[in-house]
C-alpha cells in the first residue's frame, strides 16, 4: 500500500510540474505574440491598393515601348534558373545576340543588368591594377567609362575628346595619336552617343588598336539593331548593347560579346576582378560558354527577363536585321525632314553623323525645355525628353526604335512639338 501511495505522489508531482511547465510556455507564448502585435510602423495603405500603370508612349531615349507579344513572353511561369529548360533559353539568347552583334564569338552571353552592368563587365574583366585605359569621351558614355575605370583603383585613365562639335571627324587619326601616346591596354568608344545623337564611325579603329596591343570595346546600347554592326568584321574585342532600346524588352538584360583576344586577356589574368557578380570567368559557366559539362551556382539569373529578350530577339530575327537597319534610317530621315519643315534645327549637322535611333533636336530658342517635354507628356502622353550630361539645355531627345520607328509615330510627335511650341511660354528676349 505505501508502495503504491509513493507512486501516486511521484506521478502527480510529475503532473504537476508538466502542467506548470506548460503555463509557463503558454505565458511566454502570449507575451512574444503580444510584442509581435504592437508594430511600431503600420502596414502601408498605399499597398492595399491595386497597382496602376499608365500606358505612355515611350518616344525618349529608351527605355521604349514593350510589345504585347514580349510582355506576354515575360509572364511565362517561373521555373527554376538552373532547370535545363532555362539553359536551352539561354543558348536561343546567345545565337540571337551573335546574329544582331553579326559575329562568331563563343563568349557571348547577356549580363544580368541594365547597360551599365555590362559596362562595368567589360571594364572590370578587361583592366587589371596598373594598367592604363583610353576613353573617346565624346557624350555622357565616354565620361561613365572613365568614371568606371576609376573606381578600380590607382589605375591610369586618360580621357581623349572626341568631335566635341558633334559632327565628322577624323577618329583614325585621334585614335592613333592617343593609342601611341598612352599604350591602353583597353579602349573605349560609345559607337551611337545617345546624349548628343551622334553616330561615330568605327572603321579601322578595331585593326589600329590591335597594332598597339590594345583591345577595342564599343557600347551599342542605343545603335544595336537600328543602324549597320559588324563586330568580327570590324575587329570589336568586346560589344555590348541593352534590351531596352531597339529590341524593345523590358529593361533588366545586357547582351555583350567577347572576342577569343579579349578571352585570352581576361581568363589569364593575375588578380581577381574587383566584382565578383561580373567575373566572366563565372559567367562563362553559367552560360555554358566554357566547354565545362555541368554548370556551378553563380547567381539567380531573371528567368522572366530572358523570356523577354529571348522573344525579342525572336522578333529581330523574323524581321531581318538588314530590314531593321533601313527601317530605322529610313524613319529618321522622314523625321529629320519634318523637323526642318517646322523650322527646328538638328544638333548634328552632318547627315552621315545622324544616330537613327536617337535624334537631338537643337532646343528652340526662347523656350524652356523643360516646359516643352512637361506639356508634351501632359497633353499628348508621350515622351521625350531633354539633354544628358555635356548636352543639358541643349537640345530635346526623341528616340524612336525597335517597334516605335514608324512613319506614323514620327507624325504623332511631330504634332505634339507643333502644338507645344504654340502653347508654350516663348521668351521675347
Amino acid at each position: 500500500r505505501w508502495e503504491i501511495y509513493i507512486n501516486i505522489r511521484v506521478c502527480s508531482a510529475y503532473l504537476l510540474l508538466n502542467l506548470l511547465r506548460g503555463f509557463l510556455c503558454f505565458s511566454c507564448a502570449c507575451h512574444t505574440a503580444g510584442n509581435m502585435s504592437s508594430v511600431s510602423i503600420p502596414p502601408p495603405k498605399c499597398l492595399l491598393k491595386s497597382l496602376v500603370v499608365p500606358y505612355r508612349h515611350m518616344f525618349g531615349p529608351g527605355p521604349s515601348n514593350v510589345p504585347l507579344r514580349i510582355l506576354e513572353a515575360g509572364a511565362n511561369p517561373v521555373i527554376g534558373h538552373m532547370h535545363p529548360e532555362i539553359f536551352k533559353i539561354m543558348s536561343d539568347i546567345k545565337s540571337g545576340i551573335q546574329y544582331m552583334f553579326q559575329t562568331q564569338n563563343n563568349m557571348t552571353l547577356a549580363v544580368s543588368g541594365t547597360g551599365h552592368s555590362a559596362m562595368e563587365c567589360a571594364i572590370f574583366n578587361a583592366v587589371e591594377p596598373g594598367e592604363s585605359v583610353l576613353t573617346a569621351v565624346n557624350g555622357i558614355w565616354g565620361e561613365r567609362a572613365a568614371e568606371m575605370t576609376e573606381r578600380i583603383g590607382k589605375l591610369p585613365c586618360y580621357s581623349d575628346s572626341f568631335c566635341q562639335s558633334y559632327g565628322l571627324c577624323d577618329h583614325t587619326a585621334i585614335s592613333s595619336q592617343a593609342l601611341s601616346k598612352h599604350r591602353p591596354v583597353l579602349f573605349f568608344l560609345a559607337h551611337g552617343e545617345s546624349s548628343t545623337g551622334v553616330l561615330h564611325p568605327l572603321e579601322g579603329i578595331g585593326q589600329l588598336c590591335h597594332k598597339y596591343n590594345c583591345l577595342f570595346l564599343v557600347d551599342s546600347v542605343a545603335s544595336c539593331g537600328g543602324t549597320p554592326l559588324y563586330m568580327d568584321q570590324l575587329e570589336i574585342d568586346i560589344l555590348y548593347t541593352g534590351s531596352q532600346k531597339v529590341l524593345n524588352a523590358p529593361p533588366g538584360t545586357a547582351p555583350i560579346s567577347f572576342s577569343e583576344r579579349a578571352c585570352q586577356k581576361i581568363l589569364n589574368r593575375r588578380t581577381k576582378p574587383v566584382s565578383f557578380f561580373l567575373d566572366l570567368s563565372w559567367l562563362a559557366n553559367y552560360w555554358g560558354c566554357d566547354g565545362k559539362l555541368s554548370r556551378v551556382y553563380h547567381h539567380t539569373g531573371p528567368v522572366t527577363a530572358f523570356y523577354s529578350l529571348r522573344e525579342s530577339l525572336a522578333v529581330l530575327v523574323e524581321e531581318g536585321l538588314q530590314n531593321s537597319w533601313e527601317r530605322h534610317q529610313e524613319v529618321a530621315e522622314y523625321f529629320h525632314a519634318g523637323l526642318e519643315s517646322m523650322g527646328l534645327k538638328l544638333f548634328v549637322k552632318p547627315k552621315e553623323a545622324r544616330l537613327p535611333t536617337v535624334t537631338t533636336i537643337v532646343a528652340p530658342h526662347g523656350y524652356d525645355w523643360k516646359e516643352i517635354t512637361a506639356y508634351i507628356m501632359k497633353t499628348h502622353n508621350l515622351e521625350i525628353s531633354g539633354g544628358l550630361g555635356p548636352s543639358v539645355g541643349l537640345v530635346l531627345r526623341v528616340g524612336l526604335m525597335g517597334c516605335n520607328s514608324s512613319k506614323a509615330n514620327v507624325d504623332m510627335v511631330l504634332a505634339a512639338l507643333k502644338d507645344a511650341l504654340k502653347h508654350c511660354h516663348k521668351s521675347k528676349v
